[in-house]
């Protein structure tokens, strides 16, 4: 078997380019060889951020030391996705295809759509990150869930079977989620817990979780636990002290910490036993050749999916620019609706100049049409004015008629893209000016149509100066009770200042009297004791004198 594989070590198999994704062909002729018997294929792909040890693990898989690419830099060596195929060591008749990839995170390459093509290729998926696990990791499993789909949609020709959510999910792979340097206790609620179970603790829901919650929160959980049923999680000491790790650009089994080495054993293991044959719709078992048409399918339409998701924001940026230059040149209202016509097509011709710098892959020039449906929309309007149609009475009323009319077309228009109502609301807006300006130079309404608006402001005019007079009313009937209740509290604050001014006046009258009884008696007594003395005989005066 090892004979059959001819790979004596890793071969990057989808190159990433300047953010261009292309299939290696030298590694397609690796796949295309066509060997008797036909060998299923077991793809194992793991995905992280760059320096994070991805492929330590794979050269442990691939049973060798040395491999893929072990960078000690902060930019990451593998540039797209690596292959290499060795013979699965407890499968006979089966090859190991393992998928090494760029680094997530790295600012110079377009990782998301590397992180979809591995989960689209492979039979068990391994995600790996750097401690716990936490919302940004789910954000990023969720977007490339949702990126994998519309990849996988482009690349069914049957579209009954991309509508059946039973069918969609069971092309994704085994997952295992790889956690390295854990430093922290496994611990729920104060008890003991495994990796697995630290995994579903971390996909639990909010219960009654709000709008907003349930956006960020609840919803990329449940898209993790729907499109991913089988899930493990594997849990890594830090191998050595960071910085001897960082100084071991070939690190050996004895320089590292023995219970790093059993649980990089446990992983491996549980790869070897339980990553399953890569199959497709109905049972089809992959094998190289079968696997070499999914890469090249996959690739191309990750690039027309990129394309869509580029063009329609070109799309978005053209429009911007539109509405951006008539709001500069557009004075209303415009002496004619010819020169409104005529600043329109200027504007627009620099719109459909801003989609084509920014476009990407535009096949078949798709979102050009579509911008070209948005903007036509004035095509029969501006032939109908050259031809005098709304220069009769009612021409108001035919030209919002011919608006809805051509708002109906639109909807009517295959192949417009993804933003179809968001597109043409944001187009329609800007046209606010046009419409204003039909109905400020529309010279031919009827004179009865005059009569009933001219009414229509009398009337509102009216009922708006009834509504101010009740309003006057109702709040000079405010300040009158409030009047009234501050009056009241002042005449009751004033009878408590008197009567408290009277109970005082009182209290010092009494105590002025009191004072004035207490100095009366003192005389009274002093004037009866010399009475008293006056009435004695001499001799007792004497005696009372010296006594």
């Amino acid at each position: 078997m090892a004979s059959e594989v001819h790979m004596t070590g890793p071969m990057c198999l989808i190159e990433n380019t300047n953010g261009r994704l292309m299939a290696n062909p030298e590694a397609l002729k690796i796949l295309s060889a066509i060997t008797q018997p036909v060998v299923p294929v077991v793809v194992m792909a793991i995905v992280g951020l760059y320096r994070t040890g991805k492929s330590y693990l794979m050269n442990k898989l691939a049973g060798k030391k040395k491999g893929f690419s072990l960078g000690s830099t902060v930019q990451s060596h593998t540039k797209g996705i690596w292959m290499w195929c060795v013979p699965h060591p407890k499968k006979p008749g089966h090859i190991l295809v393992l998928l090494d990839t760029e680094g997530l995170g790295d600012v110079e390459k377009n990782d998301s759509w590397i992180f979809a093509l591995a989960v689209l290729l492979s039979s068990t998926f391994v995600y790996n990150s750097m401690g716990i696990i936490n919302q940004q990791a789910m954000d990023q499993l969720h977007y490339v869930t949702e990126l994998t789909h519309r990849i996988r949609s482009k690349s069914s020709p049957n579209e009954n079977e991309n509508k059946d959510s039973a069918d969609f999910v069971s092309f994704f792979p085994d997952f295992v989620w790889t956690l390295r340097d854990f430093s922290l206790d496994l611990l729920a609620e104060g008890q003991p817990i495994t990796g697995d179970k630290y995994l579903t603790y971390s996909l639990r829901l909010k219960q009654g979780a709000a709008q907003e919650d349930y956006k960020t929160f609840n919803l990329p959980r449940l898209c993790i636990q729907k499109v991913f049923p089988k899930k493990r999680c594997f849990i890594f000491d830090r191998p050595v002290h960071h910085k001897k790790f960082a100084q071991l650009t070939k690190p050996r089994d004895e320089e590292l910490d023995p219970k790093f080495l059993q649980q990089v054993a446990d992983f491996c293991s549980y790869i070897f036993s339980n990553s399953k044959t890569k199959t497709l719709s109905g049972g089809i078992k992959v094998n190289r050749p079968c696997l070499e048409s999914l890469v090249l399918t996959y690739v191309n339409n990750a690039v027309l999916a990129l394309a869509q998701i580029e063009n329609s924001a070109a799309v978005q940026k053209s429009i911007a620019h539109y509405e951006q230059q008539m709001g500069q040149k557009v004075q209303l209202p415009t002496e004619t609706l010819q020169e409104l016509l005529d600043l329109h097509r200027d504007s627009e011709r620099g719109a459909i100049e801003v989609f084509i710098r920014s476009s990407f892959k535009d096949v078949d020039h798709l979102f050009q049409k579509e911008l070209a449906v948005i903007f036509d929309i004035f095509s029969p309007l501006e032939e109908e004015v050259k031809a005098g149609i709304y220069l009769k009475p009612g021409g108001y009323h035919l030209f919002i008629q011919m608006l809805q009319d051509l708002k109906k077309k639109y909807h009517e228009e295959p192949r417009k893209g993804i933003q179809v109502e968001e597109i043409l609301q944001t187009y329609l807006k800007s046209k606010e000016s046009m419409t204003d300006a039909i109905l400020q130079t529309d010279q031919t309404l009827t004179e009865k149509e005059k009569e009933i608006e001219v009414e229509r402001v009398k009337a509102e005019s009216a009922q708006a100066s009834v509504n101010m007079l009740q309003e006057m009313q109702r709040k000079n009937e405010q300040m009158m009770e409030q009047k009234e209740r501050s009056y009241q509290e002042h005449l009751k604050q004033l009878a408590e200042k008197m009567e408290r001014d009277r109970a005082q006046l009182l209290k010092e009258q009494e105590r002025t009297l009191a004072l004035k009884l207490q100095v009366s008696n003192c005389i009274t007594s002093r004037f009866l004791f010399f009475c008293f003395l006056s009435i004695l005989p001499d001799h007792k005066l004497s005696v009372a004198g010296r006594t």
